[in-house]
């Protein structure tokens, strides 16, 4: 199938994001897309919501979903999207939902890496998820979904590819900074070419992050992609074929051993 993944600078209005990403589904649908993937805080920038950031989460995260589940049943397309989720604490979810192309939710994510690193504490304001990964079937593929920092524990993908994933979709704010576009870059072909998975990012494109959303297939070689526009969509034709093939040839999910195969044996205290 046609997945693309679609870069904009959620801002503090979720009905504005809501109108830009119909816009980019609109988009992405025309070009043949049964799938379009968004970024975290698609809902809204945390940086940009007026108020309290708890109260108006609280007030906004059923409409967000609403909203995301009116675009892909009216456009006909299935969407991945990041907001924020009351947790019924002070610290809501950062959550990503995925919705079928008849508006019906088909499973939500609560990201498990929050991002306490480079000087930032996401843990300060969110909530780390409890439920654990989540793979869906969407258009014939498998698709499990990560958020951003997730990205860096390469555990996280292994499990997804464990529980079938073919398609892997990262959502992500990844933050500007020294090397970023190079870590953001390196890490998404490593978790396509270690899994034998496909990889769709959409990055947001706000003023401290680095959009380059891109899609790779299970080589790590990439289909489509953008830079750091502040507005787009990439597209690209993600098969189970090709999957199937690089992992005909490439059969590392097989050849794996199991965990107790990777324990540690301190020689210095056996002699061996």
């Amino acid at each position: 199938m046609k997945v693309s993944v679609g870069q904009f600078n959620p801002g503090g209005d979720v009905d504005g994001n809501l109108g830009i990403m119909r816009r980019l589904a609109s988009a992405a649908r025309d070009e043949g897309s049964a799938l379009i993937v968004f970024p975290e805080e698609s809902m809204f920038s945390v940086g940009q919501v007026e108020g309290d950031f708890t109260a108006a989460v609280d007030a906004r995260w059923s409409s967000f979903v609403q909203g995301v589940s009116r675009i892909a049943s009216e456009i006909g397309i299935a969407v991945i999207a990041g907001g924020y989720e009351s947790s019924g604490e002070k610290r809501p979810f950062n959550t990503l939902i995925a919705i079928g192309d008849d508006g019906r939710i088909l499973t939500t994510y609560r990201k498990l890496h929050l991002y306490d690193a480079f000087s930032y504490q996401e843990s300060l304001r969110i909530k780390p998820g409890d439920g654990g990964i989540k793979v869906v079937s969407i258009g014939g593929l498998r698709v499990g979904i990560m958020t951003c920092y997730d990205l860096r524990f390469p555990e996280l993908a292994r499990a997804l590819a464990v529980q079938g994933a073919e398609l892997i979709t990262v959502s992500a704010a990844w933050f500007k900074g020294e090397h970023k576009i190079e870590h953001w870059e390196t890490l998404l072909k490593a978790r396509a070419i270690e899994n034998t998975c496909a990889v769709a990012a959409a990055g947001s494109s706000s003023d401290h992050c680095v959009g380059h959303s891109v899609i790779l297939d299970p080589m790590g070689v990439a289909q489509d992609f953008l830079n750091d526009e502040a507005e787009g969509v990439a597209t690209a034709e993600v098969s189970r074929k090709r999957i199937d093939e690089v992992r005909e040839f490439l059969p590392v999910l097989q050849n794996r051993r199991s965990a107790q195969d990777y324990q540690v044996i301190d020689v210095s205290r056996t002699g061996g």
